[in-house]
This record gives C-alpha cells, sequence and structure tokens, in this order.
C-alpha cells in the first residue's frame, strides 16, 4: 500500500502540472482583454498599457505562467482584476458554500438511491421495482435546471414547504441553513441517485445470484443478515466509484443550481469570473476543481480496499 500511495501521489503531481499548463494557456486564448475588462471602452492605451505591466500580461506567456506557478506554491491566488479583492478570500467566502451542498446532495443520493435500488432488487418484477425505476428515468432524463424550476413552482411557490431561494450560514444557524440548502441539493444529486438506483439494483442482482449466496441461504443465514453482508457490501464498491467521480463533478457543475437558488457559491463565482474575463479568479478555480478531482481519485482508489480486502489496489505493479 506504501508503494502504491507514493506512486499515485507522483501521478497526482504530474498530472497537476499538465492541467495548470493546460489551464493556463485556454484561458489566455479566451476571447476578451481584461485591462480592457478593468479600464472601460472608454481607456486610453496608455492606461491599458499600465494595467497589463501590472498585472503581468504584457510579458511572454512562459514568464507570466512560471510567476503564477511561484504564485500558487506560496500560497497567493492573485487579486482579483474586477474586485481589487484577494482571490484566496473569494474563494473562502464561496467554496464552503458549494462544498456543503454538494456533500449534501451527494448524502442526499447515496442515501435515495442506494434504498431504492435495494428496493427494486427485492421487489423485482412488482410496483415497487417499477416506481424505482421511473424515479430513476425522471432523474437521467430530466436536466437539473429543470427539476429546479418545477420545484420551485411547485413545492416553493405553490406549496410553500422549501424557500424558493437564500442560503443561511451554518455556523449561524445549522437547522434553517439544512433547511435552505435542502432543496437544492436534492435537485443537484437526482441524476447521481438515479444512477446509483440503477447500478446498486445491477450488482445486488448478479450478487445474489452467486454461488456463495445460495451457500449461505443453504446454511440458514438469515436474509437480512445475507443482504447487508453479501449483496450490498459488494455493491457498495459502485457506489464508492460513482461517488468519488461525481463529486468533483458537482463542485464544479454545482453553478447552475446555485444560479438558480441564489446561492453565493464557488460555481457561480466562477461563472461570473469567466463573464469578466478574471484571470486570477478563473485560474485559481479551475486549479482548485483539479485538485479535488485527483485527490477525490485517490481516496476511492483507497477505499476500494477497505471496502473489500480480496481487491489489493496496485498489487501487480
Amino acid at each position: 500500500m506504501g508503494r502504491f500511495l507514493l506512486t499515485r501521489l507522483w501521478q497526482s503531481a504530474v498530472t497537476l502540472i499538465l492541467a495548470s499548463i493546460v489551464i493556463f494557456v485556454g484561458i489566455r486564448a479566451l476571447p476578451g482583454d481584461p485591462a480592457l475588462a478593468m479600464a472601460g471602452e472608454e481607456a486610453s492605451p496608455e492606461q491599458l498599457a499600465q494595467i497589463r505591466a501590472e498585472l503581468g500580461l504584457d510579458q511572454s506567456l512562459p514568464v507570466q505562467y512560471l510567476n503564477y506557478m511561484g504564485q500558487i506554491l506560496t500560497g497567493d491566488l492573485g487579486r482579483s482584476t474586477r474586485y481589487g479583492t484577494e482571490v484566496s478570500a473569494m474563494i473562502a467566502d464561496t467554496l464552503p458554500v458549494t462544498l456543503f451542498l454538494s456533500v449534501y446532495a451527494i448524502l442526499i443520493a447515496v442515501i435515495i438511491g442506494i434504498g431504492l435500488g435495494v428496493l427494486a432488487e427485492r421487489r423485482k418484477g412488482r410496483w415497487p421495482e417499477w416506481m424505482a425505476n421511473f424515479a430513476a428515468l425522471i432523474g437521467l432524463s430530466v436536466p437539473n435546471f429543470w427539476l429546479g424550476i418545477l420545484a420551485i413552482l411547485w413545492l416553493a411557490v405553490g406549496l410553500g414547504i422549501f424557500p424558493a431561494s437564500g442560503y443561511v450560514e451554518f455556523s449561524s444557524d445549522p437547522l434553517r441553513s439544512i433547511y435552505h440548502l435542502t432543496m437544492p441539493a436534492f435537485i443537484l444529486g437526482a441524476s447521481i441517485m438515479a444512477v446509483i438506483m440503477r447500478q446498486t439494483r445491477a450488482s445486488m442482482l448478479e450478487t445474489m445470484q452467486t454461488d456463495y449466496v445460495r451457500t449461505a441461504r443453504a446454511k440458514g443465514l438469515p436474509p437480512s443478515r445475507i443482504l447487508l453482508r453479501y449483496g450490498l457490501r459488494n455493491s457498495l464498491i459502485v457506489v464508492v466509484t460513482i461517488v468519488g467521480l461525481q463529486l468533483g463533478g458537482l463542485i464544479s457543475g454545482a453553478v447552475i443550481t446555485e444560479q438558480i437558488f441564489g446561492l453565493p457559491g464557488f460555481g457561480r463565482l466562477t461563472l461570473d469570473a469567466v463573464f469578466t474575463r478574471d484571470y486570477p479568479v478563473i485560474q485559481a478555480a479551475v486549479i482548485i476543481v483539479t485538485f479535488g478531482y485527483v485527490l477525490i481519485n485517490l481516496v476511492v482508489d483507497i477505499l476500494y480496499s477497505v471496502i473489500n480486502p480480496k481487491i489489493r489496489v496496485g498489487a501487480s505493479s
């Protein structure tokens, strides 16, 4: 396991370096001039040249990249070209909102998805399986933004069960914060819930037909123990894979949900930065998302051997 961790850490470092190069060059290829966005359309050429010099945009791309990486290694993410504030402070204010929303969405998706998957397997050929498959079909087919609009019209405006928008910090009022994020988290995790349900059902159908399950039944083990020890435990490997692949995507893809429900999150900050050509914010946001993907994949690989000791990741290398 130690050798595997060292190898994966090395691979992660190389991935981050290559990703930073692609991100840096890709952002510079975006149309528009950040100096012009800061100074305005009526700015003189001298003013634009001064702003470019202050931002380091008058230097060559390799020099700009090395300067930027040097700042990142020292913890300096730069200043926003739009607001003039520290990018690290802006991210520190918005990233917890998106992380809380994403983790909450994953929890809802895992609990409901696994529950519906187990129900569909235990009641196959009956109406509970049909209802679970229908719910999964809705989650996979209907876009999140449309589900969000329908949820606001029905649950917020029509029935008044949940608030239509707004955010309350968890530290100030935990229960109210969870209450405000319940509907956005459910909408954000709807597609993942559908995937988890389908994969859990398929994995359990396959597992419950294996020889060792039939042997356990022949020994007289209780059905609940067989379900939890053999069927559900093997299905968790699939669930961990889905969660690992989707959690990073939720952090970067929460922008639509945050826009619909008016949440001051990381995705909304990134979208505003793209519209205003705020290079430092865009670069920092994409770097953080990339780092999140790499870290989550590493954690998922480790969890494989925890869930199923028969799996030894990297044992053949």
